[in-house]
């Protein structure tokens, strides 16, 4: 955990509650004037990025509701430009457009990215950008992967704010298919190598009859 985590969201109530419960003794240090990091991305958080292929996105309306949403897409989808930085195509999807609607008048975002294999999930505070196709096509063509099948509709740029791991407590562990793969693979080639030995002594055993 680190200052910038703490600085968004430690709010005065987090902390009266913090206090109510005796946390507010072990989070406090994050917010002493000496405290710092949590607001440049390393290798490490960019390696972890670049393996994902979904991600959780929060934003809010004027008024303050929030709105969470599933983004997917190819493996790296969401990009890291700098350390400070990350974008995505965003394609185009059931047409509410709720959470382009809600960045175009409340800027802050959050993300929520799980490894659920690994149990690791990494939370994003930024503020979003939208760009259209229109506006800059070159930029929106640079954050797509011609091989996956979507037409992005515009580009979502995000300023980095803060960033926090999350301890690996009560995350489920799930494997995409892809993760099970070399598993499957596995079992597929001693399943046919069966049914081939299997075949084998039928038509031994028929020759015999």
């Amino acid at each position: 955990m680190a200052k910038a985590f703490a600085k968004i969201s430690f709010t005065p109530s987090v902390v009266k509650i913090q206090k109510q419960h005796g946390s507010d003794k072990v989070y406090s240090k994050f917010l002493a004037p000496d405290a710092q990091g949590g607001d440049q991305l390393s290798e490490g958080e960019a390696e972890f990025i670049g393996a994902r292929d979904s991600f959780y996105q929060a934003s809010a309306s004027k008024d303050g509701w929030p709105y969470v949403q599933y983004r997917g897409g190819p493996a790296g989808f969401l990009k890291v430009l700098d350390a400070k930085t990350l974008a995505y195509a965003d394609f185009r999807g059931n047409r509410q457009y709720i959470s382009a609607g809600n960045m175009s008048e409340n800027d802050r975002v959050s993300l929520i990215l799980v490894d659920y294999p690994n149990r690791r999930r990494l939370k994003i505070w930024a503020r979003a950008r939208l760009v259209s196709l229109e506006d800059n096509p070159e930029l929106v063509a640079s954050l797509h992967d011609e091989s996956y099948r979507a037409r992005p509709m515009r580009a979502v740029i995000l300023s980095l704010e803060a960033f926090d791991w999350n301890c690996p407590q009560h995350i489920h562990p799930r494997f995409t298919r892809a993760e099970l793969e070399p598993y499957v693979g596995d079992l597929h080639a001693q399943i046919a190598d069966l049914q081939a030995k299997n075949q084998s002594l039928k038509t031994k055993l028929s020759k015999r009859i």
